[in-house]
């Protein structure tokens, strides 16, 4: 078997979507870097459309030039039409790599475009947007079949059809809703996978708590019909609504489940012993504490109390755990200071900072260049509003201008139409109640 499982996360763009929550731009990009440590196959990083991200993606572009970022691939998502890949390809100029969607379920084409759009008209508007990121030198181009579960499948195939003559290179399956059951998921997708030969991506949401299960089986079905899979993920099965198919599950589903061990390949580049570490990052970042019972990364994933399975834990570690901790770089200590501690942050002064930066071994040539990264330091926190991690504080000491540009947000404000007529008329200067 000559195909490949490989994984996109999706945590920058569908994760930072779930609601009430989100990532500053410091925070994205440290995923990123550790997305590419661990060497997953594609970090889905974000919009190009939209004005607050270019800055990220542009700086995260740069880390791309520099070698920085080696292994995993950065892409952009828009929707399927060709005005926002002429939009995304002039804010940022080397988008190599991007995802096009269109809603394919006859609920949505009617529901969403209220009889504006037909099903013909969706598959138009996909390949103008395909034609458009082929002119403008796109390495690879997905297209996304949204809702495509609640899809007819004839249409499906016919949509990935034409993306493919068009010039895309791989075809979403997006269980948008989290209907799918596992076998359906197998079934459909290998029918499609079937007919088009095309590497198939698989997108499944947790809406009824099986979006790991249809995952994997949708990517065997993929397999099977002899192309390569791309599994969907997000960190910590971060999403909208019940979020998206969780990382590491779909990892160790892969790896360690029964019917999948030893007979599907992943990615090779990928190291399963950086897991944890970004667990606990993007934990952090998203304020979100993962969940005591998380398969693999929870406080309890090797935790055993009763008497027959600390006994059997004991004598053999296999009698009660399926894979081992130290293959997720779990089982170092984590040092907590309980007595004086010196941190940095957006009212935090050159003695402290500089304390902060020798314990992480890091000097400074000059006072000059001391004061330029406390003052960046002093941005980052205005920028997360939480105190900086060691990743940020490095990243911060080793690319202070990618570190600057990733920050900023820019253009500030352009008002336009009735807003900036009351701008122009100073009528925004009126007392208004607000408390």
């Amino acid at each position: 078997m000559n195909n490949r499982i490989y994984f996109v996360d999706v945590t920058n763009r569908d994760g930072v979507q779930t609601s009430r929550l989100g990532l500053a731009k410091l925070q994205k990009t440290i995923i990123n870097l550790m997305l590419d440590d661990m060497g997953i196959t594609q970090s889905e990083f974000g919009f190009p459309t939209t004005s607050h991200e270019i800055n990220y993606l542009n700086g995260n572009l740069e880390l791309v030039e520099r070698n920085v970022i080696t292994k995993t691939k950065l892409s952009g998502w828009m929707r399927g039409i060709a005005a926002d890949v002429e939009l995304s390809f002039k804010n940022v100029p080397k988008l190599k790599n991007i995802n096009l969607s269109q809603s394919t379920s006859e609920q949505m084409i009617h529901g969403k475009y209220m009889g504006k759009k037909t099903s013909r008209d969706i598959i138009n508007m996909t390949c103008e947007a395909v034609e458009c990121a082929v002119s403008k030198g796109a390495q690879i181009i997905g297209v996304n079949a949204e809702d495509a579960s609640r899809s007819d499948i004839n249409f499906l195939i016919k949509y990935a059809w034409e993306a493919k003559k068009s010039g895309a290179h791989r075809f979403r399956y997006c269980d948008t809703l989290g209907y799918e059951d596992p076998k359906t998921a197998y079934d459909r997708i290998y029918t499609i996978a079937k007919e088009v030969q095309m590497p198939i991506e698989v997108h499944y949401h947790n809406d009824l708590g099986m979006a790991a299960a249809c995952s994997v089986m949708g990517a065997k079905g993929a397999i099977d019909a002899g192309v390569d899979a791309y599994i969907n993920t997000a960190i910590n099965g971060m999403g909208e609504r019940a979020g998206n198919a969780d990382l590491v599950s779909c990892l160790l589903a892969v790896l360690k489940s029964a019917g999948f061990k030893n007979k599907y390949v992943i990615d090779e580049n990928i190291d399963l012993s950086k897991i944890w570490k970004l667990a606990k990052y993007t934990a952090y970042a998203f304020r979100v504490p993962l969940p005591i019972n998380q398969p693999a990364v929870g406080d309890n994933a090797f935790a055993h109390e009763s008497g027959i399975h600390a006994d059997g834990a004991l004598k053999d570690r296999r009698n009660y755990e399926l894979y081992d901790y130290e293959e997720l770089g779990r089982g170092e200590p984590e040092i907590i200071e309980t007595g004086r501690m010196i941190t940095t942050g957006e009212y935090g002064g050159i003695k402290g900072f500089r304390n902060v930066y020798e314990n992480l071994e890091l000097e400074f040539k000059d006072e000059h260049e001391a004061r330029n990264i406390l003052e960046l330091a002093r941005y980052a926190n205005v920028h997360t509003q939480q105190p900086l991690t060691d990743s940020e504080l490095k990243f911060i000491y080793y690319y202070p201008d990618i570190a600057a540009k990733v920050m900023t947000v820019s253009p500030y404000y352009e008002p336009q139409g009735a807003i900036k007529e009351r701008m122009d008329a100073k009528l925004l200067t009126m007392p208004h109640k607000i408390i």
